[in-house]
């Protein structure tokens, strides 16, 4: 009996696609830019979810990102900004007003900085003689010493740095570039974490969490050792032809659930994540794998050195990243590590020596290769220290208390300054006096040198379009961008 029923487009693809080449050829034309396909706008209230390519809203030099974050809260007068006034005052009781964080250990004795500052390339920034490798890239750094957010722990102070608010549950900035501008590559993961062979940092997750974008852009975590991803090869009875014929067919009963269920954007995340999944099997391996680097590449981020290979190891994978594609990659430590309440004199020297080599070390090889220029590199924690001795138990066990009033940060690349010191703390390094960056400064910020409005980013939730910043006072820094 003959059919008057046409055939919808959904079921000629499916009866065809077994028959015919269209679908592979317009893939492989995609692939290789031909199409014509226009690129599709910066995401905004209209957003749709996949992790193509997408336009900026005005030109920006950053295209990547790699976030070295030190959880924990570094020692900034120890590391950043030098203050004479605790040399003077050393060992006497601080002047003024303290917020304290941990009351059972507080101090009110200022406490020295026990190492030598001095001045470093044509641009004269005063370092730590803990960061002798810094200190030779200090030309290609804009040095942020008056950051705050205000509040008063860990958890607060990683959620205002990470992901604009002083509460959890919220995306993390790596997902907000993710969403607003795609990625770059369709065989690796927009957004990866590198973590520590210890584990992830305290509040784990938080640090690369998706929140209430879609599940689409989330962070990957990569091992600290071998094999960096699990699973990445298929059983030898679905190698080859076997698997690519599963996976056709898993793909187009996905696409069909997919297209009766639009809302479900976990489903659509759950299908990118089976496709991508299927290219990483070579792609991954390849640029998680170091071997092929030459020894003088190695030798400079020392992975010859038992004290730096892990953190060398981790920065040199990231540099393989972004050269590939990779939008957004986070180096993470283990625990809250620079978190020095006691034992800083022993404990900050320990942090520097394990990763001060492969961070600068990571500046001069993207500079190298010509990356450094749409590469943003950000080093920072979650908070400073306060400028008064924590633990008074004797000098071995001396530490510094929480800060969140004023600390320091460094970042290069990206459309950033080179070779350039911005904002100032108090006589004690104690809290931002001359132009303070809030965090939501710093946001606004990072999002324009990517060519990013930080008020057009947003994402409708709950009626409201929400966005990164988060604050009606958010503003661009324009003198920390060249």
């Amino acid at each position: 009996m003959k059919s008057n029923r046409l055939c919808s487009r959904r079921h000629f693809l499916q009866a065809s696609r077994f028959g015919l080449g269209t679908l592979a050829l317009a893939t492989l034309l995609k692939q290789d830019g031909l199409l014509g396909a226009p690129v599709k706008p910066a995401l905004g209230m209209d957003a749709q979810f996949d992790l193509l390519p997408k336009a900026q809203h005005f030109p920006g030099k950053a295209k990547a990102m790699i976030s070295l974050f030190m959880m924990g809260g570094p020692s900034q007068m120890d590391l950043f900004d030098p203050k004479p006034m605790l040399t003077k005052y050393d060992g006497q009781s601080f002047p003024g007003e303290i917020k304290y964080d941990n009351l059972a250990q507080a101090s009110s004795k200022v406490f020295g900085s026990p190492w030598k500052f001095s001045k470093h390339g044509e641009c004269g920034m005063e370092l730590s003689e803990l960061l002798p490798h810094l200190a030779k890239v200090a030309d290609d750094i804009c040095l942020i010493r008056s950051m705050s957010s205000g509040v008063s722990n860990h958890a607060q102070g990683l959620y205002a740095i990470n992901s604009g608010r002083i509460t959890g549950g919220n995306p993390a900035l790596g997902s907000w570039l993710t969403y607003g501008l795609g990625c770059e590559t369709e065989e690796l993961p927009a957004y990866m974490v590198l973590s520590h062979p210890g584990g992830l940092p305290t509040f784990q997750s938080d640090h690369f969490t998706n929140g209430w974008l879609p599940a689409l852009y989330q962070g990957t975590v990569v091992r600290a050792t071998e094999p960096r991803i699990l699973n990445l090869d298929p059983p030898t009875t679905l190698a080859g032809e076997g698997q690519r014929r599963q996976l056709d067919l898993l793909s187009s009963l996905n696409e069909e659930h997919a297209s009766d269920h639009p809302a479900e954007h976990d489903l659509r995340a759950r299908i990118a994540s089976y496709e991508l999944a299927a290219n990483m099997q070579t792609a991954a391996k390849e640029a998680l794998d170091i071997s092929n680097e030459p020894e003088s590449v190695k030798k400079l981020y020392g992975v010859d050195n038992p004290t730096t290979r892990d953190y060398a190891t981790r920065c040199l994978i990231a540099r393989r990243l972004v050269e590939r594609g990779v939008r957004y990659v986070q180096v993470l430590n283990s625990g809250q590590s620079w978190d020095q309440h006691g034992s800083l004199i022993s404990a900050l020297p320990a942090n520097c020596a394990a990763t001060d080599q492969p961070c600068a070390a990571l500046i001069t090889d993207l500079k190298q290769r010509g990356l450094l220029e749409s590469t943003v590199v950000q080093w920072t924690g979650e908070m400073g220290r306060l400028p008064v001795l924590q633990n008074d138990a004797g000098r071995e066990k001396w530490g510094r208390d929480h800060n969140t009033f004023g600390f320091s940060q460094w970042v290069a690349g990206g459309g950033f300054k080179a070779g350039h010191v911005h904002g100032e703390t108090d006589e004690w390094g104690h809290k931002a006096v001359i132009d303070e960056v809030k965090h939501y400064d710093w946001h606004a910020t990072l999002l324009h040198a990517f060519g990013l409005d930080h008020t057009k980013l947003n994402y409708k939730r709950n009626g409201l379009a929400a966005t990164l910043t988060n604050d009606p006072g958010a503003k661009v820094v324009e003198k920390l961008l060249a």
